[in-house]
């Protein structure tokens, strides 16, 4: 090349260098882009069973805390305003305890109506009780004279005559009674029917409604509770186990449980029941690997009340559960 001296030539003495030059840049690019592969402490441990069933054989499920009575969504028998809100999230209430009051002022004006119609109802029962005694007394009297020509016969049809009508005013004054109270009961049971109560002991869990909100019944187009309660005393975890591994779950055996996300603290639930029917699954853990188009098997198991572990489940959480499975020899011994 004509920009090299003449003693220097490129392919035996350049290029080499140039060679060994981007050698040596690659080499640094290389050490200085590589991922670090130190290892670390996971943030999260895995679930994991501990004890027995640690070596034993064991069906694994995830599971959600619910209460006792399963969730109570509260809604209003009648449409209207809310005045009042009594209680709120946290709240312990008793059976029969006030939750909201929808608007009553439309049904107890139809009430004083009734009681009203009641009043006037009475008062003709009144005046139509002392028309027929009157009429009657006036009716005997002419039938007790002897003497045929001392009174008309005229006289006795228009006292006969009277008595009647006095007997219909009566009936229909009473049969007004009937109805206006008939219709005082009605609106009775409305009011209490806009006074929304607990039908259980427990405890609220979402209050989604706020005075000045206007509530509709079932059918009105909302698709949110206006409440939630349920008996958190004991919680209940329902379990999904896969239908695969169904037929290997040892029915009425603990099961343990964890915390999603928490895997060192684990409790012994106790068995409570397993739904009779297997349904599709509808709790998912947004793992990559989760199916969704499969059915489970749903076990209800009881949390174990004042203890320390007790205290950090709460309604609605994910825990993972570990249930102890029939054998090679317990399966033999079924078959």
């Amino acid at each position: 090349m004509a920009l090299l001296p003449t003693n220097v030539s490129f392919s035996r003495q350049v290029l080499p260098v140039l060679a060994l030059v981007g050698m040596v840049f690659g080499a640094i690019y290389i050490a200085t882009t590589l991922p670090d592969r130190s290892t670390s402490e996971p943030a999260e441990q895995p679930p994991k069973p501990a004890g027995e069933l640690a070596e034993g054989p064991r069906v694994a499920g995830t599971g959600l805390v619910e209460p006792a009575s399963e969730i109570i969504d509260i809604g209003s028998a009648l449409s209207g305003l809310v005045t009042a809100v009594r209680v709120e999230p946290g709240d312990v209430v008793t059976a029969g305890a006030t939750l909201f009051t929808v608007d009553p002022r439309a049904a107890r004006a139809r009430l004083g109506e009734a009681e009203a119609a009641i009043r006037e109802a009475r008062a003709a029962i009144a005046e139509a009780t002392a028309a027929q005694a009157t009429a009657r007394e006036q009716l005997d009297l002419y039938r007790e004279i002897g003497d045929p020509a001392a009174v008309s016969r005229s006289e006795v049809i228009r006292a006969e005559g009277e008595e009647a009508a006095a007997t219909s005013r009566l009936e229909l004054a009473r049969a007004r009674l009937a109805a206006a109270e008939a219709r005082a009961s009605s609106v009775r049971t409305e009011l209490d029917r806009l006074r929304v109560r607990a039908p259980i002991a427990g405890e609220i869990l979402a209050v989604n409604i706020r005075p000045g909100e206007f509530v509709a019944t079932q059918g009105g187009g909302s698709s949110v509770p206006f409440i939630q309660m349920g008996e958190t005393d004991p919680l209940h975890v329902r379990v999904d186990i896969d239908e695969n591994e169904a037929a290997r779950v040892k029915i009425g055996a603990p099961a343990i449980v964890s915390p999603r996300g928490a895997a060192e603290i684990q409790v012994r639930a106790s068995f409570v029941r397993a739904e009779p029917q297997v349904v599709p699954k509808r709790q998912l853990t947004n793992s990559a690997a989760e199916r969704v188009d499969v059915r489970v098997l749903q076990l209800i198991y009881a949390l174990p009340k004042d203890t320390p572990e007790s205290d950090v489940f709460r309604v609605g959480q994910q825990v993972d559960a570990f249930i102890p499975a029939t054998g090679e020899h317990d399966a033999g011994k079924a078959e």
